[in-house]
């Protein structure tokens, strides 16, 4: 089974394990959110990509869901102890070699997707991880604070202010030149299934789906999303603050609207959330909170189950073959009677000219 999964961070590599886990033998591609980029210290830093890399490959500290584990900071330190900014941003000595090889690559011409490939080659997910687009975009936020309005990094946002000042805004720069990188495009049209895993609907989710035509192309597969608000509540991390940013609400219901038919063709709730109803989508209820590998496993064969039913069931059979009536023998020689008699007629016709 091909299937094509888009991914944010946390949320989306955990999901992605347990979809590995249930469905081992099928041949993955992960379609991964660059929006979260960023230059620190003179290098390219890709969130959302090294945490479904690390994660899936064994790599990833397990109690915060980014980062690498067994790590250090002495690095940080040091770049803190020469007063270098920022110092908001949680870079290890581990992480720190991968965004070296990126940028390193970055700068010597090669396109982000080739730079994911090679860093995958050292971690074996066992998943083709794609960025959404090798053209540079980031997500940046409006908001208004002592400073006045003014739009500041994604990052800065999320990780130094927590969202804790509104965002008025959120734009993601450089979308309206970006095109898919090599892949994604040919994924999603071999795809016998597409699964939207409970990232942030905003700015992982909504930021692959700003990339112009992949929308488009994920409108005429099966696509199976998994709500990530469950009861009203992210099931992590403030997807609440960016919703309220482009005036949706918090709800099961308000996210699916938001993705929409013909996007989304089945949608998976939690069951506190069973009413959630919208007209061309069928709705699962299933629990859906991530406890660990086998729960994730969980949601994401529940997920499948409901694309292959859909599937199914969108797939009219051909008609019927019929067989071409055998004439019986009075027809045959009714026929042959016919054909001589025409052609004597025909001959006549000829002698009298």
């Amino acid at each position: 089974m091909r299937i094509v999964s888009l991914a944010g961070g946390i949320g989306g590599a955990r999901f992605l394990r347990g979809l590995l886990t249930t469905a081992p033998d099928s041949e993955i591609t992960v379609i991964g959110n660059t929006g979260d980029d960023i230059s620190l210290y003179g290098l390219r830093v890709c969130p959302d990509l090294d945490t479904v890399m690390y994660t899936l490959g064994g790599g990833i500290d397990e109690e915060q869901g980014w980062g690498r584990r067994q790590e250090s900071h002495v690095v940080k330190e040091e770049l803190a102890a020469y007063g270098v900014e920022p110092q908001w941003f949680g870079l290890g000595d581990r992480d720190f070699a991968t965004h070296i090889v990126r940028t390193q690559m970055l700068d010597a011409g090669y396109p982000l997707s080739a730079v994911t490939e090679a860093l995958c080659a050292r971690w074996q997910p066992g998943v083709r991880l794609i960025p959404m687009s090798d053209d540079r975009t980031e997500t940046h936020v409006v908001v208004s604070d002592e400073r006045g309005r003014r739009a500041i990094h994604f990052q800065e946002w999320w990780v130094r202010l927590r969202a804790s000042v509104p965002a008025e805004q959120i734009i993601l720069v450089g979308a309206d030149e970006a095109s898919p990188a090599p892949g994604v495009l040919e994924a999603i049209a071999a795809a016998d299934a597409v699964i939207l895993p409970p990232s942030n609907p905003v700015v992982s989710i909504g930021t692959i789906l700003q990339i112009k035509g992949i929308r488009e192309a994920l409108e005429g597969k099966t696509v199976v999303g998994v709500s990530p608000i469950v009861g009203g509540a992210p099931v992590r991390g403030m997807a609440d603050a960016c919703l309220a940013a482009i005036g949706v609400e918090t709800t099961a219901q308000a996210v699916l609207e938001l993705y929409g038919s013909p996007l989304v063709d089945g949608w998976l709730v939690a069951e506190e959330d069973a009413g959630v109803a919208l007209d061309g989508v069928d709705v699962e209820a299933r629990p859906l909170i991530m406890h660990d590998v086998e729960s994730a496993a969980a949601i994401a064969r529940a997920a499948l189950d409901l694309a292959a039913r859909l599937a199914s069931r969108n797939t009219e059979p051909p008609p019927p073959y019929e067989e071409s009536p055998t004439p019986s023998a009075r027809e045959a020689r009714e026929t042959r009677e016919a054909r001589e008699a025409r052609e004597a007629r025909e001959a006549r016709e000829e002698g009298a000219r």
